[in-house]
């Protein structure tokens, strides 16, 4: 018997993490073949793997030049999370007047796996499941319009909110800071919820900031 191929959905992740955690350098060419023999799969799973990382916004793909990691630079990065900072925070709003018990219990799990993670030293997963989180807040608020705009945002500036999650010290407080949102949501608490939702991403802001000046 012949080895089993990778499926889509955990090339997309190995993908999506090689991206995020800087293995796939910016501007970086992402060859199908090159890729499909590192991955263990078939250049069609490749493609539409690479179909997906597009519409996140991690991924550029000319006619006749292929596909490449795509550059975003800290002003540009520093301008989505600022964008999503509103949005997210009106998403959070109603989240806490809109969230059903199963939607309550979702984000309790996120939380208790992104626990686990920060006390493991895993920061790759914690990352994915933030993003998880905000997009489960997202789906709770059942508020399109604020949805759809964050959507268009993508996950353009993941790359740059994983570098703020090594900052010394920012693991713990970023976990506290979700704390805090779930809790608000919890307890159906809007002005709670939104303010801990605009406390928490104007502390990324604070921390990306930071490490720009640094450099």
């Amino acid at each position: 018997m012949g080895t089993q191929l990778l499926n889509e959905q955990t090339c997309y992740e190995r993908l999506r993490n090689w991206i995020i955690d800087g293995t796939l350098q910016p501007n970086e060419r992402l060859i199908e073949l090159d890729l499909a023999a590192r991955l263990g799969t078939g250049r069609a799973t490749i493609r539409t793997v690479l179909a997906r990382l597009e519409q996140e916004g991690l991924v550029v793909r000319e006619p006749n030049r292929g596909a490449r990691v795509r550059f975003v630079s800290p002003e540009e990065a520093l301008e989505i999370l600022e964008a999503r900072t509103a949005i997210e925070s009106l998403l959070a709003r109603f989240a806490a007047m809109r969230a059903r018990p199963e939607d309550i219990a979702q984000m309790r799990d996120l939380l208790v796996q992104m626990h686990a993670c920060v006390e493991q030293g895993d920061l790759v997963s914690y990352s994915a499941l933030n993003t998880a989180l905000h997009r489960v807040i997202a789906e709770a608020a059942r508020h399109r319009t604020a949805a759809r705009l964050l959507e268009t945002l993508g996950s353009q500036s993941v790359r740059y909110q994983y570098r703020t999650i090594l900052a010394p010290g920012r693991p713990a407080t970023s976990l506290a800071e979700h704390d805090a949102v779930v809790r608000a949501i919890a307890v159906h608490d809007p002005d709670a919820a939104e303010q801990a939702m605009r406390a928490h991403l104007s502390g990324v802001c604070e921390t990306l900031r930071r490490l720009k000046q640094g450099h």
